[in-house]
């Protein structure tokens, strides 16, 4: 079986790399992101991972490959925060975590041989220092959060403004590890 991470993220491949395993191919997705009106985060991420799985598999043939996708959302409440395109929605997402708690949730969707998917959602909260219109200028201007969903990285600088954390780590960074890899195991991955 030839595992496909069906992503382009640097993170995630580096994250699979730190648990010895490296994908036999990297095939970006290319889907809509865009959220449908009404929905929720746990749900727009599930779907989101789900359809990334998809189009992979669509895109390769056959079903002899696991092919794995991801996709983290930063929310508050039922609000999800966009992935920053530019540093005014970086300084825009820093103004609403300032200070406040968040959830990050990544869902990792796997198709196994045979067309069969298999999903998990994991929820990280994470908590803010007040920020001061300085640290997020000074943030928005190193570009770091350019691309990140909820305008950060928490590998990075922004470490600096997570007050407190519960839950996985490798989560927020975008692919939660400890699932990932007991999806991979329960279908046979060595």
């Amino acid at each position: 079986m030839k595992l496909v991470l069906a992503s382009e993220s640097p993170r995630r491949k580096a994250l699979l790399a730190q648990a010895g395993i490296a994908p036999d191919l990297i095939v970006p997705a290319a889907i809509d992101e865009s959220v449908r009106k009404g929905e929720l985060p746990r749900i727009h991420a599930l779907r989101l991972a789900t359809e990334k799985a998809r189009a992979v598999a669509q895109k390769l043939g056959g079903d002899d490959h696991l092919i794995l996708a991801a996709d983290t959302v930063v929310a508050l409440g039922r609000r999800i925060l966009p992935k920053a395109e530019d540093d005014e929605t970086v300084r825009a997402c820093l103004k609403m975590l300032s200070g406040r708690r968040h959830q990050v949730i990544t869902a990792v969707a796997l198709i196994v041989p045979g067309g069969k998917l298999r999903t998990r959602a994991v929820t990280t909260r994470v908590s803010f220092s007040r920020l001061s219109p300085q640290q997020m200028n000074a943030y928005a201007d190193c570009r770091e959060g350019v691309g990140k969903a909820g305008g950060y990285a928490i590998q990075g600088r922004a470490e600096v403004f997570v007050k407190s954390i519960s839950g996985s780590y490798s989560n927020v960074v975008g692919l939660p590890l400890a699932e990932s890899a007991s999806l991979l195991a329960g279908c046979g991955y060595r």
